[in-house]
């Protein structure tokens, strides 16, 4: 399927945190190299990031899908819900009728719309553990939502970026390996060509760490990652306060590095 308009809907993953253009331009990240995959096998297309860190579900639907309808894509991508299932106290049916309604009214409108399962965070992050059962839980109506609109699915939970290494140090964000490896998998969903398969391929064997490195590295993230983000959460503040969306508006895909 061939497509034109490209909008993307999200949180910091869509907005590329962690994956910087080398010129130091901006985050880059898996949505702008899926936009460069779908403009070198058919160039034209016209793209839009309506990302921004730190939004929950209700803030995505709030402050992107009228935006996103009214620029008529023919393909979005809705990705979020992990900065709802991070907090200790969830509405998990509430988050999930949000994303229903945002792919649904997508749907209607005539879109193909792209969407991502999760993996377990204490893959990554050991504190997060407790919110792997609602992460998980979350997936499986995630799913429900996929087949019931006839979205593609992203099967991350399955099969993806689940290695440590293929995260940024503040393990809440895909570093640029990672953010590659998503839109290769976004790219294959969506039987656009040309796309290596050699994301599925696992990095070669890690180096282990005494049990004194690991420590000591546990502590270093807590300090610099962890505790600012607990911070955060007490005073009520996001990471995207203040920020827009880095493509508001749809533009042709220039600009951009050569897709790899």
């Amino acid at each position: 399927m061939s497509h034109r308009r490209f909008v993307a809907l999200g949180d910091s993953t869509t907005e590329g945190l962690m994956d910087l253009y080398p010129d130091g331009s901006g985050y880059r990240g898996w949505a702008d190299r899926l936009a460069e995959h779908i403009d070198a096998a058919d160039p034209g297309l016209l793209y839009a990031n309506l990302g921004i860190r730190g939004r929950k579900v209700d803030q995505i639907r709030a402050e992107q899908l009228g935006p996103a309808l009214a620029m008529e894509p023919d393909l979005a991508s809705v990705v979020g819900g992990i900065n709802d299932m991070l907090r200790p106290r969830v509405d998990l049916d509430d988050v999930v009728e949000h994303m229903r309604a945002m792919v649904a009214a997508l749907s209607a409108s005539g879109a193909t719309v792209l969407m991502f399962t999760y993996i377990d965070p204490a893959n990554i992050m050991p504190v997060a553990r407790s919110a792997s059962p609602r992460t998980l839980a979350y997936n499986e109506k995630l799913r429900a939502v996929a087949a019931a609109h006839g979205a593609r699915l992203i099967e991350f939970e399955r099969d993806g970026v689940v290695d440590p290494r293929l995260w940024a140090r503040d393990r809440l964000h895909a570093n640029a390996e990672g953010h590659r490896r998503i839109a290769a998998a976004a790219a294959e969903v969506l039987e656009i060509p040309g796309v290596e398969p050699s994301w599925r391929e696992p990095l070669p064997p890690a180096a282990r760490l005494s049990r004194r490195a690991a420590a000591g590295r546990e502590v270093r993230w807590a300090g610099a990652h962890f505790a600012p983000w607990v911070g955060r959460r007490l005073r009520g503040r996001s990471s995207g306060d203040g920020i827009t969306a880095k493509r508001p508006t749809l533009a042709p895909v220039t600009g951009t590095q050569t897709v790899a």
